[in-house]
């Protein structure tokens, strides 16, 4: 695979943690396609990148992490999901939802959730709702008041590594305004039978089932800093890049592969295609970069950039498991071909909120709105 130089640097002190989840990730994907079939989570993995030391880095300097930068993050995340997106998908949850947590709890509480992190204890991202689409933040279930707090009782979706999480970052509407909290996994929280997805399968992203649960004052979030980007947006895109530079590892090895005493690699419908597509990675990943730079730089335009940086990505990871299927014929149609479950994967981000139409919306509307 070429490399791509990039205006976009790993902090030198940080590098260490790029070369530790690259020596990790060749490991993990030894298991993607087993892991696929069974839809199993790759809780092993999971926990060989908390055991490293990684997850706890990301946490603040005052909660004893090293405060990582986005520009890491990012790379992170694109290096696990070129060779095992369900991995990458379900640490960027959880390390999102730590990391919200311990940003916006209060201080006993985000102190708590911080050494819960350091000693290997798995959070999850519990915000979808049956009726709530794209609008995963405005929860559309009250609260009910209790002595302490309030209780919940209804249900969300698509909560990637639920089943291993010890911790939640839920919402819930609250007095009719939105509400986010710290949340215990215990008896009150089940798991009704998984109905599994198409890709990204071995996510295990499932419903939960709330029947009471304690949402106490003492954990509930205030709102983030005003310079606070949140890693799952920042990530997001990335996990669409690596799936695309998996899809165009997977399009390389088959194109190079003597077909009837021809190359495919030397036709030139094969080499146009594939020039177009690797421009668009290239091009889908230095906004990816730049929206983790303004994010570094703590610049309130990282979270639009990261809608765009999104939208893009995901498309372009599409076209690229598309190109690969197309190259690779009816043996990328093979269960046991990488191609078929890299087309699937590559379908997951787009669906994922903010949808690619919600956020062709979302920025058209800027787009327009800044140039009328």
């Amino acid at each position: 695979m070429l490399t791509r130089p990039s205006p976009v640097a790993i902090p030198a002190d940080e590098q260490h943690w790029i070369d530790t989840v690259t020596t990790l990730a060749t490991r993990f994907a030894e298991t993607a396609a087993d892991d696929d079939i069974a839809a199993r989570l790759p809780i092993e993995h999971l926990r060989a990148l908390s055991d490293s030391g990684l997850d706890a880095a990301f946490l603040p300097r005052e909660h004893g992490g090293e405060a990582l930068s986005y520009a890491t993050l990012g790379q992170v995340v694109r290096i696990l999901a070129r060779s095992h997106p369900a991995v990458a998908t379900v640490w960027l949850m959880h390390i999102g939802a730590a990391h919200a947590l311990v940003t916006t709890a209060p201080p006993e509480a985000a102190a708590h959730f911080a050494a819960e992190l350091r000693a290997g204890r798995r959070f999850s991202n519990a915000l979808s709702e049956p009726a709530g689409g794209n609008h995963f933040l405005a929860s559309q279930q009250d609260a009910t008041p209790t002595a302490d707090g309030w209780s919940l009782t209804g249900r969300k979706l698509f909560v990637s590594g639920s089943e291993a999480a010890d911790h939640l970052f839920l919402n819930a509407r609250v007095d009719g305004a939105p509400g986010f909290f710290g949340v215990s996994v215990d008896d009150t929280v089940s798991f009704p039978p998984i109905d599994e997805t198409m890709g990204m399968r071995a996510t295990r992203s499932r419903t939960i089932v709330f029947e009471g649960t304690a949402l106490t004052a003492a954990r509930r979030c205030g709102p983030p800093p005003a310079t606070y980007a949140n890693l799952i947006t920042v990530g997001f895109a990335f996990i669409s890049l690596g799936i695309a530079e998996a899809a165009l590892d997977a399009l390389a090895t088959t194109a190079h592969r003597a077909k009837g005493g021809a190359v495919l690699a030397d036709q030139q419908w094969v080499k146009q295609e594939t020039a177009m597509v690797w421009a668009q990675v290239t091009a889908a990943m230095l906004m990816a970069e730049r929206t983790a730079w303004l994010a570094d730089a703590e610049d309130p335009q990282a979270m639009p950039a990261a809608t765009e940086t999104k939208m893009l990505a995901n498309e372009v990871a599409k076209a690229a498991a598309a190109l690969a299927l197309r190259v690779g014929g009816g043996g990328a149609f093979l269960v046991r071909s990488p191609i078929q479950r890299i087309v699937r994967d590559a379908q997951a981000g787009a669906l994922m909120a903010y949808s690619v139409p919600f956020s062709q919306e979302l920025v058209g509307a800027a787009v327009l709105d800044a140039m009328g």
